[in-house]
């Protein structure tokens, strides 16, 4: 993306060479002091100018994709099956890449030129990463890290994996959900010399030995992790304490994995740093919010081609995921209702046209059921037998523990397979409800997700890191912290210059008269936004 003189220097001015301050670290109730100013970005230089790939033209058109980090995916198509390596599990085959190496496990590594073209399409549309990469490459900022990845493997966490290997680190890469890998991307990685272990339908054991992989390897001990669901956390913090004790900190950018962390904080059994990245503004307005706006159409339509308007919907869940999901279907035309515990989000609902009411109120009529809420069993077994035929149930919170799926699988019910991540549930009556996912991410599973929004989570996590990294001993303590409001607003600034946006600076009187700084924070750290 261009940018022009006139925005970089006004960013420049904003973000000031980026020499952070910390002052405004927001941390857990069990963390007692602010910690000291940030000097950690200190090596972060600024470059006018950013490469542009080359235009690529092909797409892949698969139906069935990824998580918060997606695009549409070649490996339901014909590129890749079971059939062609003769249905082995990636275990039992031996594999190495066109330079001899064998440090990975993967579907297909000849899948290698299609996950290229995927990396290089996301990276059109993630101009702050790459602009973070662009920036800083020469000082490298994580030179020296050696960081154990368990996120979503699709082309954008492709882009992050890259820029965080040319900022210098060391990375060891695995999957945080076994339907979300896009097999022909982490052929692409395998194939540029990243160990990467993961493949689409990894069975729960596979599952749990990616990350161990990744974890244990010859002369290499992580210093670092960056977690999506605190999986990579809870397996080195139970069989290899000692290696846990040694890390300089945490990233983790999902409900999950931060309930956990807290959790961990509270019983004072939270050894090292964290930081929650999925509370820093840059992910919850917009990855969220922006991201589920749109992602949820999409799922919808390419597992089942519903039409929306008229649609009785029912959103459990009113948070950012929420209102995204509301928004979106409101627009087309669907009858929403909302169900919320907390009275807060159940009132801005309300004032924004829609009507609050419990599940059991509205069950019996309602075309489509989505969970938003990151709770266990919102919809339970007593709620699906009361769904009308036809019903479509999905989950577009970060568990697959929303949806009593469970309760599905008895004698009584019968499962059909239709297409790919699409189940029909078929009742005695003659009754079925369409599930998508199997109650898993539906965005995540079926759909493919902006790229662009994705970049700001991405570079918001490069940057967590970064500050953990390169943070003096001593300002953070054994805690969970929030990004700086600084922080979220340099990732913020680094993907204005892609609109051609212009920040206005504050007047000389104007910072005398509010007391804010020219080059930021802007807000306090208990501003909502």
């Amino acid at each position: 993306m261009a940018e022009s003189s006139d925005s970089l220097q006004k960013e420049r001015k904003m973000t000031s060479g980026p020499n952070f301050s910390a002052s405004v670290v927001r941390k857990s109730a069990a963390a007692a002091n602010i910690p000291p100013a940030n000097n950690s970005m200190k090596m972060m230089s600024f470059e006018n100018k950013q490469r542009r790939p080359n235009r690529i033209h092909r797409r892949s058109v698969s139906v069935s994709s990824t998580d918060s980090y997606s695009s549409a995916s070649y490996s339901d198509a014909s590129y890749s099956s079971d059939d062609e390596d003769g249905g082995l599990n990636p275990r039992e085959k031996e594999q190495s890449n066109s330079s001899g190496q064998s440090d990975f496990c993967i579907r297909n590594i000849k899948l290698s030129d299609f996950g290229r073209r995927e990396i290089e399409i996301a990276e059109q549309e993630m101009p702050g990463i790459v602009l973070l990469r662009k920036r800083n490459h020469n000082e490298k900022p994580l030179e020296g890290a050696r960081i154990v990845g368990c996120t979503h493997i699709t082309a954008q966490a492709a882009v992050l994996i890259e820029t965080l290997s040319a900022l210098g680190a060391q990375v060891r890469w695995c999957a945080c959900n076994i339907y979300s890998t896009q097999n022909e991307v982490a052929a692409a990685l395998a194939e540029s010399g990243y160990p990467i272990f993961a493949w689409k339908g990894e069975s729960e054991e596979d599952f749990w030995w990616c990350i161990e992989k990744c974890i244990t390897y010859p002369a290499w001990t992580p210093n670092l992790i960056l977690d999506d669901g605190g999986d990579a956390t809870h397996l080195m913090l139970k069989k290899y304490p000692s290696i846990f004790n040694q890390l300089k900190g945490i990233v983790e950018e999902s409900v999950t994995g931060v309930h956990r962390l807290y959790q961990l904080s509270k019983a004072q059994t939270l050894s090292i740093p964290a930081m929650n990245v999925n509370d820093s503004v840059t992910k919850t307005k917009f990855d969220n919010l922006y991201c589920c706006r749109e992602s949820i159409l999409d799922s919808l339509k390419r597992t089942t081609d519903v039409m929306f308007g008229g649609k009785q919907v029912l959103i459990c869940g009113y948070g950012e995921v929420g209102k995204g999901c509301c928004q979106a279907l409101k627009g087309l035309g669907a009858v929403v209702y909302v169900t919320e515990v907390d009275p807060i989000c159940a009132l801005q609902a309300c004032m924004d046209g829609f009507r609050v009411v419990r599940i059991e109120e509205s069950i019996k009529i309602i075309d489509i059921l989505i969970t938003c809420t990151g709770n266990k069993h919102v919809v339970r077994r007593e709620h699906l037998d009361r769904l009308k035929n036809g019903c479509i149930v999905c989950n577009m919170g970060h568990s697959n523990t929303e949806i009593d799926v469970g309760s599905l699988r008895t004698p009584d019910l019968t499962w059909e397979k239709v297409r790919t991540q699409v189940d029909h549930i078929v009742w005695p009556d003659g009754k079925r409800i369409t599930l998508l996912a199997e109650g898993r991410l539906v965005n995540l599973s079926c759909s493919s997700v902006p790229s662009f929004v994705l970049s700001i989570t991405a570079t918001t996590q490069a940057v967590a890191l970064i500050e953990l990294f390169r943070a003096p001993f001593g300002r953070y303590q054994n805690d969970v912290y929030l990004l700086p409001k600084k922080m979220d607003e340099y990732v913020a600034a680094l993907h204005l210059p892609s609109f051609d946006a212009h920040l206005t600076e504050l007047t000389d009187d104007q910072v005398k008269y509010s007391g804010v700084s020219k080059t930021g924070p802007f807000k306090p750290h208990y501003y909502r936004y």
